[in-house]
């Protein structure tokens, strides 16, 4: 078992706590930083973590990237993470975090956890999700960086048509519709509902038209 914690102050006490268990290591470090293959070399793992809701977004988009021997991952997030994580195109919660999740993961909602369990008691509900690794399902092979990075454009506007986020791309109007045309898009369609397969199709499309696809 290992147990990463940020705060230093309590890396030695947790040391001592499991000193008697010589099959648990406790590594003082940043869960955003880590060198998570260096850090699990190649044995399967497990995640089972409270985590900190106002870094769990980043540690998990992380873990799924970088740490491809961890699976399941069972974590316990804020309520509307949880929503997010698992949000399905077309639902309320959907957005860029529920597109690169469900790239590499299926995601169950286990239970939520009322405030009530808590003391003191917080100002904000909880849940504990599940997200099962795998291989992407998709029609086409693309980048996974060029793949997130239209996504980010197309959500950060997301009232706005996807045509509109092909101009911000730097297309013309026209070709951001033939794009999409080709990409068998709706050119008038909102981001919040297109699936995985359907951003996959268009990144791919960019990249036939030469579309340079980069942070």
């Amino acid at each position: 078992m290992l147990a990463i914690e940020f705060d230093r102050r309590l890396v030695r006490a947790l040391r001592e706590v499991v000193a008697a268990r010589p099959g648990v290591e406790v590594v003082g470090a940043d869960a955003l930083r880590i060198d998570w293959r260096a850090a699990l070399g190649t044995e399967p793992w497990t995640m089972a973590s409270n985590l900190p809701y106002n870094v769990a977004v980043p540690v998990l988009l992380r873990m799924l990237e970088q740490a491809p021997r961890v699976s399941p991952l069972v974590v316990m997030v804020q309520r509307e993470v949880a929503d997010r994580l698992a949000a399905r195109p077309g639902t309320p919660a959907y957005g860029a975090v529920s597109v690169k999740v469900a790239y590499r993961a299926d995601v169950q909602t286990l239970r939520r956890v009322p405030r009530e369990v808590f003391w003191p008691r917080p100002t904000i509900e909880s849940a504990v999700v599940r997200l099962t690794r795998r291989p992407p399902r998709l029609a086409v092979a693309v980048e996974p960086r060029a793949l997130f990075f239209v996504v980010d454009v197309a959500f950060a506007e997301r009232r706005k048509t996807m045509r509109n986020a092909l101009v911000r791309l730097g297309l013309a109007p026209s070709d951001a519709a033939r794009t999409l045309e080709d990409a068998a898009i709706d050119p008038s369609a909102r981001p919040g509902r297109l699936g995985v397969e359907e951003f996959a199709e268009l990144t791919a499309a960019l990249v036939g038209r030469g579309a340079v696809l980069a942070p």
